[in-house]
């Protein structure tokens, strides 16, 4: 009888151990394409991690747009009415991205503070704004 309650703790221990190792490494896999949302405020009071693919987001600041014109690299501002945030991007921008409308860009936030981004998401008409950066506008008035 002991020989075989032994067997059965051993062939447990070993499923719980290979089960551990596959939880493990899924949460390790979700971790690298998780990217959270912040809001220019948070960026500014240091929130957002460096070097790590996040989402930030506001509305264009009017005047900010600026073009290379012998590239597809386009810088701009985004806000939530009380901090700035500077993005480059390089790349076309959505047809329906303009001054004083609300975006969300993904990319990489530099040492610098300005987000390299990678896609800039613009809202698909007229009365939609993405809800992170609709949550951020609230949280920041």
């Amino acid at each position: 009888m002991q020989g075989a309650r032994k067997k059965r703790l051993l062939t447990l221990l070993l499923m719980l151990l290979v089960l551990a190792g596959a939880v493990s490494a899924v949460l390790y896999a979700l971790q690298q394409n998780i990217n959270l949302f912040y809001s220019p405020s948070q960026i500014h009071q240091g929130e957002a991690p460096l070097n790590t693919n996040i989402r930030a987001g506001g509305m264009v600041v009017e005047g900010s747009v600026q073009r290379d014109p012998h590239s597809l690299k386009v810088s701009f501002e985004v806000t939530d009415f009380k901090h700035q945030l500077s993005i480059r991007y390089q790349g076309i921008l959505p047809d329906l991205f303009r001054e004083g409308q609300g975006i969300v860009a993904q990319g990489v936030l530099t040492k610098e503070g300005v987000l390299e981004a990678e896609q800039v998401l613009a809202k698909h008409d007229e009365n939609y704004m993405p809800p992170e950066v609709t949550d951020a506008l609230q949280a920041a008035q």
